[in-house]
């Protein structure tokens, strides 16, 4: 067990660095620098620019983090899907 609690935060993922890491815009406003948690890069889930995420963080240091959950997406999907084309042999 830790000593203290971690600390969760909702933020935007702005930008995607190196080495799995992302750069997130909390709701407060404050620029962090996140690594993917280990249960999403098993399961890969993949996290692109502009999704929600759910950060969890050390109350020591407040410029660091953890990304443990992408939320999904409520929009609805752009354009209509195009069924595959059938397979023709020649």
């Amino acid at each position: 067990m830790a000593k203290e609690e971690l600390i969760e935060f909702e933020g935007l993922v702005t930008e995607i660095l190196p080495d799995a890491r992302f750069r997130i815009q909390l709701d407060a406003g404050h620029f962090i620098v996140a690594y993917t948690a280990g249960k999403m890069k098993k399961n890969r889930i993949k996290t692109l620019a502009g999704d929600r995420v759910t950060v969890e963080m050390s109350p020591y240091d407040l410029e660091k983090g953890r990304l443990i959950f992408r939320h999904k997406d409520e929009r609805a999907p752009l354009g209509r899907r195009v069924p595959p084309r059938p397979f023709r042999r020649r």
